[in-house]
């Protein structure tokens, strides 16, 4: 249907008296059409439900036992937990969760160090190096599996290996509907943030 400008329709032909009343009754009855449509079939016209984003803490304290019987296995020291890197991790679960996307790059581009920088600081270390592993699955995802899925990746294999980590903070999520990379799916996103200071 052609907009209407004070009688004019866009082609530059002007409107009689009859012809703009059939415009309005025609643009008004598909007006209460459409409207009628959203009475019927609410569900075909709503916004999606916002997803349920919820901490799943006790799978934290489960990857963390499977990774340090890995790395015991290897001689490695054991890895303890960090609240701070800990606070780095569950910003980027809940960001990637939210924003649907799954990358060490933080949503605003940054490289990850520089997100975890702001966590767990360098100031006042003469030593200071970090490093990240994600996983997600859906919809549930155990902590055997994610460390498998770490160590068949040899790049995730030699960050869990690394004999210089000291602590280590973990970020389970699960979301109910996740969007972008997720495909609106049922997720559970993990992030884990490895760190040493000295």
């Amino acid at each position: 249907m052609a907009e209407l400008d004070g009688g004019v329709d866009r082609s530059g032909m002007a409107l009689s008296g009859k012809k703009k009343l059939a415009l309005f009754l025609l643009g008004a009855a598909l007006l209460c059409g459409g409207l009628a449509g959203l009475l019927v079939a609410p569900a075909a016209f709503s916004a999606p439900a916002r997803a349920q984003v919820k901490v799943v803490t006790p799978l934290n304290g489960q990857i963390l036992r499977e990774l340090n019987r890995v790395r015991q296995a290897y001689g490695l020291v054991p890895l303890e937990h960090s609240s701070m890197l800990a606070a780095a991790a569950a910003s980027h679960s809940r960001s990637m969760a939210a924003k649907g996307y799954f990358a060490h790059r933080s949503a605003d581009g940054s490289v990850f160090w520089t997100r975890i920088k702001r966590f767990f600081p360098s100031a006042g270390y003469g030593y200071w190096e970090v490093g990240e592993n994600l996983v997600w699955a859906a919809p549930e995802l155990g902590a055997k599996r994610a460390v498998r899925m770490w160590m068949a990746s040899p790049e995730h294999r030699t960050n869990l290996l690394n004999p210089r980590w000291r602590q280590i903070g973990l970020a389970s999520i699960h979301s109910s509907s996740a969007p972008g990379a997720y495909g609106d799916m049922a997720v559970t996103i993990v992030t884990a943030d490895f760190g040493v200071r000295s």
